[in-house]
C-alpha cells in the first residue's frame, strides 16, 4: 500500500467525573525504493518477417513493467546480443524492434535477440532475460543457376526412343516452393526428336536420329521455379549426332561408255568413278568384280575415287569390247556400277597448229559477237582421227571459240581498265581413239579508250574558312581519279558556269586545291554551296562533277543593334515589385558565342530603380511605381557582345492607374439666411461645394446623394459637387434628415468615398424680441467631428476616438441669422459632445467598400436666430 490512515487516542486516568480522551488521525505516506526489477510479459518472443520487408518497419514489440513508481517504474530497452550484423534496432521507450537493415534468408533465417530491460531507478534495476526470436520469411528472390553452361553431349544416332541423353541440373538459393524447379525444352521445332522430365531435368530421345539428315541440334531449356512470381532462367544446349554405319555407298554414275584406243599405253587411266558414302569418315575401297577378260584392267583408290587403269597391252582382234563391274564396298555395305570399254583402232597422227603463239590487238569497247580472230590446225589422219575440236582450256568469261571452226568471238565486254592482256589457251583434239592434241597459245592485248569519267575520292566535300581570312587561304582540296590511261586518264579541275560562289573561289587546275578569291563576310552569305569539275584529256574529254559546301566562320566583327536609339516603354503604376515590366533586346547578325550578348544599365539608374537581366534583356521594377510620384524615367541601356558594344535610351513612362480613392477635406460653408415676420427665404445661391480630390490624373469625381436627401432639401451638382439650398426648402416641411453623400471616381474599376451629413435643421419661428440670443453652442448639438483613418479600424468597427470642442467652429454672419458647420473627415456616427469632450465609438459596419479608408462624416446644423446685427460669437 502506498499510504496508510491512523487514529490515535490517548486517555487519562482521572476519577472524577472519569476518563477523559481525545482522538488524532495520523497519515502515513510510504516513499518508493527501486527494490523491483522490470519483468517481461512474455519469456520468449517470436516474430516472422519476409526478407524483402522494408527498413524501418516495425516487426516486434517487448514489454517489460515495474512494479516500482516514477523513474524507478520507468523501463528502457536495449539489445545486448544476437545483433552483430546490426540488422535491427529497438526503440529504448516503446520496445518496438524494427528492421534497420535488409535481411536475407538465405544468408541467416532466424535472429535470437537477447534484450535488457532496465529501470531508471539509482541505482538501476535490469532484466537481461528478454528473448525475441524473428524468424525470417523466405521469398522467392533468386532465380535458378544453371550447374555449367552451355550444355552440350554426344549421341549416337541410332540411339533408341526413351534413350536419356543429358542431365540438365539447376539449383535454386531460395526454400520450399521457391527453389522447387520445373524444367522445359524452348526454341524447338516441332520434328526437335528430344523432350526432357520437367521435374528430373533428363532430356531423352523421343524420335529417331539421322546424323545424315541432321548432325546437330540446338535448342534452349528453361528452369523455372514455384514461386509468386515465378523465376527462371535459360541456358543453350548442342546435341551432336554421332555417325553409325547405315548407309551403304553409292556410285554417282552407274554405267560408264568410253573408248580406248589399242594402242594405249600399259597404265593408261581407262575411267575414274566414284562412289559416297553418307557416314561419316567412311572408308571406300573399288574393286573389279566382273568383266575383266584376261585381267587387261586394274582398278585403285586415289583420293576416294576408284581409278581404273590399263593393266596389259590391249589388241583390237582379240577384244574390241569389255563390260567391267566395279564394286565400292564400306566392309560392310556394297554397291556396283557398270563401265562399258569399246576398244578402237590406233589413231596415228597429232593435230598441228599453224602458229605456236597468235597476237591480237582489239579495242575495249569492240562490240560482243564480234569475231577476235581465227586460228586453224591440221591433222594428217583421216575420218574421225582427222576430225578436229577445238577447245579453250581456261575458262574466260570474256572469250568463247567455236569447237569447228576455231573462231575466237567477244562474249563479254572488254575493260582496259580491268585488265590489259589476256593469254587464252587453245588445244586442237581429234576424235581419235584415244585422241591426240596440240596446244597453242593466243595473246589478246586490249587497247585502251576513254570510257571512264574521273571519279572522285568524296561523293562531296565540305570545308571551313574564317571570314576574316586572306585572299587566295587554301580551304580544302578535292581528288580525283580516271581509270583510263594514259591522256584519257589525265585529270584537271575547274568551276564552270559561275558555280564558284559568284567568283568568291577559285581552284588550281592540278591540284584541286580551292582557295577563296577576297575577304568573305558571314554575315552576307554564311554558306556557299560550289560545283567544281574533274575534266579528263580524253577525245571527247569526260567530266564529273561533284558538291562543295564551304561553311563560313564568323567571327565578332559586329557590335549588337538595338531596333531603335530610343525607346519608349509605358509601365502600369503600381506594378510588383520586382516583376519584368518590359524587355530590351539587341540583335547581332554573328552567331554562336560571338552573338552572345549580355545587357546592364549604364546611365540614369540612380539610385536604383530598375535591374536588367544580363541575358535577357529584362527590366524589372526594385521599387513601387506609383504615377503621382513621377511620371516618367530616362535610363540609358548597354548591350555587350565582347569587346564591341552599343547603347540606346529607354523612356519609361508610367501609365495612370485608378489606384486612389477621392478624398475629402475640411471645409466651411458660410451663407445668410434672413428671416422676418412677413415669409421665411432661403438663399438660391452656392453654398458651399463638397472639398473632394483625387490623387489620379484620369479620374473624374461623381458627387451623390446616397440617402437621406428623400425630401430634396439639398441640391448637389454631380460633377463639381456644389451644393445648393432646394427651391422646395420651406419652413413647412420636416428638416430633420441624415444624408449620406458619395463620392466616386469614374474610371473603373472606380473608389468612392462617403461621408454622412447629420441633423438638418431648420427652426420656423424667431427668438422674441428684447430676449438674447441663444448660445451658439449647444452642448446637445452636433457638431463636426474630425479624426484621421486608424490602423486598427476594420468594417466591424473600433472604439476610443476622442472628439474636443477644439474642432468645432461657429459663425455668425449677417443681421439675425446664425448658422455654421464643419465638415471634416471621420470614423464615427455623430454624437453628442459636452463641454470638454466626446468619446465616440464605432457601433455599425462602416459604409464603405474598401477596408482600412475612413468615412466622412458631415454634421452641421441650421437655427434661426433673431437679429443682433452684425458681429459673431466666439464658441
Amino acid at each position: 500500500m502506498e499510504s496508510y490512515e491512523l487514529v490515535v487516542e490517548a486517555s487519562d486516568q482521572g476519577q472524577e467525573p472519569g476518563p477523559r480522551s481525545a482522538t488524532v488521525r495520523v497519515h502515513i505516506t510510504v516513499l518508493d525504493e527501486n527494490d523491483n526489477a522490470p519483468q517481461f510479459s512474455e519469456k520468449r518472443y517470436v516474430a516472422q518477417v519476409r526478407e524483402d520487408v522494408r527498413p524501418h518497419t516495425v516487426v516486434l514489440r517487448v514489454t517489460a513493467t515495474d512494479r516500482d513508481k516514477d523513474a524507478n517504474g520507468l523501463v528502457h530497452y536495449n539489445i545486448i546480443s544476437g545483433n552483430s550484423r546490426g540488422h535491427f534496432a529497438i526503440d529504448s521507450l516503446t520496445g518496438e524492434i524494427q528492421v534497420v537493415a535488409p535481411l536475407d534468408f538465405e544468408a541467416e533465417r532466424e535472429y535470437a535477440l537477447r534484450i535488457r530491460a532496465q529501470d531508471a531507478g539509482r541505482p538501476p534495476l535490469s532484466n537481461n532475460t528478454g528473448l525475441a526470436s524473428i524468424q525470417v520469411v523466405d521469398i522467392n528472390d533468386h532465380a535458378p543457376i544453371f550447374v555449367s553452361t552451355p550444355f552440350q553431349v554426344s549421341v549416337l544416332e541410332n540411339a533408341p526412343l526413351g534413350h536419356s541423353v543429358i542431365h540438365i541440373q539447376a539449383v535454386d538459393a531460395d526454400h520450399g516452393e521457391n527453389a522447387r524447379l520445373e524444367y522445359s525444352l524452348t526454341g524447338v521445332a516441332p520434328d526437335t526428336p528430344f523432350v526432357i522430365n520437367s521435374a528430373t531435368g533428363w532430356v531423352s530421345v523421343s524420335g529417331p536420329l539421322d546424323r545424315e539428315s541432321v548432325e546437330h541440334y540446338f535448342f534452349g531449356v528453361e528452369a523455372r521455379d514455384h514461386g509468386s512470381p515465378p523465376l527462371s532462367s535459360s541456358a543453350s544446349v548442342t546435341v551432336t549426332v554421332l555417325d553409325v554405319n547405315d548407309n551403304r555407298p553409292e556410285f554417282t554414275t552407274k554405267e560408264y561408255h568410253l573408248r580406248l584406243n589399242e594402242d594405249a599405253a600399259v597404265g593408261t587411266s581407262v575411267v575414274s568413278v566414284t562412289a559416297v558414302d553418307r557416314d561419316a569418315n567412311s572408308a571406300i575401297s573399288y574393286q573389279i568384280t566382273g568383266g575383266n577378260t584376261r585381267n587387261r584392267f586394274a582398278i585403285s583408290t586415289q583420293g576416294g575415287a576408284g581409278l581404273v587403269t590399263l593393266a596389259l597391252p590391249l589388241d583390237y582382234k582379240q577384244e574390241r569390247y569389255f563390260k567391267l563391274v566395279l564394286t565400292a564396298s564400306d566392309r560392310a555395305l556394297h554397291d556396283h556400277c557398270y563401265v562399258h570399254v569399246n576398244i578402237t583402232d590406233a589413231n596415228t597422227h597429232r593435230p598441228v597448229f599453224q602458229s605456236a603463239h597468235y597476237s591480237v590487238s582489239v579495242n575495249e569497247d569492240r562490240p560482243v559477237g564480234s569475231t577476235v580472230v581465227v586460228i586453224s590446225a591440221s591433222d594428217d589422219d583421216v575420218g574421225e582421227n582427222a576430225r578436229i575440236t577445238y577447245l579453250l582450256e581456261d575458262h574466260l568469261p570474256q572469250f568463247r571459240i567455236d569447237a569447228d571452226s576455231g573462231a575466237i568471238t567477244l562474249q563479254a565486254p572488254l575493260d582496259y581498265e580491268d585488265q590489259v592482256t589476256y593469254t587464252l589457251a587453245i588445244t586442237a583434239r581429234d576424235n581419235g581413239i584415244p585422241q591426240k592434241a596440240d596446244t597453242t597459245y593466243v595473246e589478246v592485248m586490249v587497247n585502251d579508250v576513254n570510257d571512264n569519267a574521273p571519279q572522285f575520292v568524296a561523293p562531296h566535300y565540305t570545308g571551313l574558312v574564317s571570314e576574316d581570312a586572306p585572299p587566295f587561304t587554301s580551304v580544302l582540296q578535292i581528288s580525283a581519279t580516271d581509270r583510263d590511261a594514259h591522256a584519257n586518264g589525265r585529270v584537271q579541275y575547274t568551276f564552270q558556269n559561275g558555280e564558284d560562289g559568284d567568283g568568291d573561289f577559285t581552284i588550281e587546275p592540278t591540284s584541286g586545291i580551292v582557295r577563296s578569291v577576297r575577304r568573305l563576310d558571314r554575315e552576307a552569305r554564311p554558306v556557299y554551296e560550289l560545283t567544281a569539275y574533274a575534266v579528263d584529256r580524253g577525245v571527247p574529254p569526260l567530266r564529273t562533277p561533284v558538291s562543295i559546301q564551304v561553311t563560313v566562320q564568323d567571327v565578332n566583327d559586329n557590335a549588337p543593334v538595338f531596333p531603335a536609339e530610343e525607346f519608349e516603354v509605358r509601365v502600369k503604376e503600381n506594378s510588383i515589385v520586382g516583376s519584368v515590366v518590359a524587355q530590351i533586346t539587341a540583335a547581332d547578325p554573328d552567331e554562336g558565342p560571338n552573338a552572345h550578348i549580355m545587357y546592364q544599365i549604364v546611365e540614369g539608374n540612380i539610385p536604383e530603380l530598375f535591374q536588367m537581366d544580363i541575358f535577357s534583356g529584362e527590366l524589372t521594377a526594385l521599387i513601387d511605381l506609383d504615377y503621382e510620384a513621377r511620371q516618367e524615367y530616362v535610363i540609358v541601356v548597354q548591350a555587350t557582345s565582347a569587346p564591341l558594344v552599343s547603347r540606346a535610351t529607354v523612356h519609361v513612362r508610367l501609365v495612370d492607374q485608378n489606384d486612389n480613392s477621392p478624398v475629402l477635406n475640411n471645409f466651411q460653408i458660410l451663407f445668410n439666411n434672413y428671416v422676418s415676420n412677413r415669409s421665411d427665404t432661403f438663399p438660391s445661391g452656392v453654398i458651399g461645394r463638397i472639398p473632394a480630390y483625387d490623387p489620379d490624373v484620369s479620374d473624374h469625381l461623381f458627387y451623390s446623394f446616397e440617402r437621406g436627401n428623400e425630401l430634396q432639401l439639398l441640391v448637389v451638382n454631380q460633377t463639381s459637387g456644389e451644393l445648393r439650398l432646394s427651391r422646395k426648402l420651406d419652413n413647412n416641411r420636416p428638416l430633420v434628415a441624415s444624408m449620406l453623400v458619395t463620392v466616386t471616381g469614374m474610371a473603373p474599376p472606380s473608389k468612392g468615398w462617403r461621408s454622412w451629413v447629420n441633423g438638418l435643421e431648420v427652426t420656423e419661428k424667431p427668438a422674441e424680441a428684447g430676449q438674447p440670443a441663444p448660445h451658439p453652442c449647444p452642448e446637445d448639438g452636433f457638431f463636426w467631428v474630425h479624426s484621421a483613418p486608424h490602423p486598427s479600424v476594420r468594417e466591424r468597427g473600433a472604439s476610443g476616438l476622442v472628439v474636443t470642442n477644439s474642432s468645432v467652429l461657429w459663425r455668425l454672419r449677417a443681421e439675425g441669422a446664425a448658422l455654421a458647420w464643419l465638415l471634416s473627415k471621420g470614423l464615427t456616427r455623430p454624437c453628442p459632445l459636452g463641454k470638454q469632450a466626446c468619446t465616440a465609438g464605432v457601433t455599425e459596419p462602416l459604409l464603405g467598400s474598401c477596408r482600412g479608408e475612413a468615412l466622412v462624416t458631415l454634421l452641421w446644423r441650421l437655427r434661426s436666430l433673431p437679429s443682433a446685427g452684425p458681429g459673431s460669437w466666439p464658441c
